[in-house]
């Protein structure tokens, strides 16, 4: 029998918006998405602030795509981003689109891409406006990747996120709680697989790292919200805690 074949990746990175500081983590999600089959990056490398990326790009094979800030204020980049996109995109030869920023003006193209039914995969900072995130298939934040913050479309950045999670684990309970209840289930067990396909189709930027978690299944045991049934090597399984029931005091 033939092995199946990782799905084919285009990634387009937006060096004016995204570190380069974050190449290692990014490519390491995306390998585990798919294979990158078209890696290219925009910006204007002529600008210092770009040196960073020029000293990566033969590391991962990451074509550059320069151009020229004529206009203050105009964003040649983000025009040529989206053509390109959109050539790559009829070609019918991807099966998912990596889109690196924090930008919302990308927010219609992610739209576009998953309408013609590829799917997208965003990945920007915890600030990038929940429509971009929303219309993304999945949204990956980069302070997950152990890269910096990155501000603005300048490219600033600021110090390398700390080992403390973005949010406390018991922020997640009731997202948690919303996909165990859209799940059917006679006597409220479900399982693990399931719950995380659940939430990711709930929340496209959900992850167990955003909560100070490698997995789902260490956040949930972090939020004691939840009983956990994995006895016997059995697939494991959760429901909401149940309420202690009060015996009736003696006669």
């Amino acid at each position: 029998m033939a092995e199946k074949q990782a799905p084919r990746l285009a990634v387009l990175i937006d060096a004016d918006n995204t570190s380069a500081k974050i190449v290692d983590g990014l490519f390491e999600a995306i390998a585990k998405l798919g294979e990158a089959s078209v890696r290219r990056i925009y910006g204007d490398f002529s600008h210092p602030r770009s040196k960073a990326w020029t000293d990566v790009l033969a590391r991962y094979a990451i074509i550059p795509q320069q151009q020229f800030a004529y206009t203050t204020g105009k964003n040649a980049s983000d025009i040529t981003l989206v053509i390109d996109a959109m050539d790559l995109l009829h070609s019918g030869r991807f099966d998912g689109f990596c889109l690196v920023s924090s930008d919302s003006d990308f927010t219609r193209l992610a739209s576009r891409i998953r309408e013609q039914g590829v799917d997208v995969f965003g990945f920007g900072n915890q600030q990038t406006p929940e429509g971009f995130r929303k219309a993304c298939r999945r949204f990956i934040s980069i302070e997950n990747l152990g890269g910096p913050i990155t501000t603005g479309a300048t490219g600033a950045t600021g110090t390398a996120q700390s080992t403390a999670p973005l949010k406390p684990a018991s922020a997640a309970t009731p997202l948690i709680r919303k996909a165990i209840a859209q799940i059917e289930s006679k006597d409220g067990w479900v399982h693990l697989g399931p719950v995380g396909s659940q939430l990711s189709n709930l929340a496209s930027d959900f992850d167990p790292r955003t909560y100070g978690a490698k997995k789902l299944s260490e956040l949930i045991r972090n939020t004691q919200a939840f009983e956990i049934d994995h006895a016997g090597g059995r697939p494991l399984r959760i429901r909401r805690k149940q309420p202690c029931k009060l015996q009736s005091p003696e006669a």
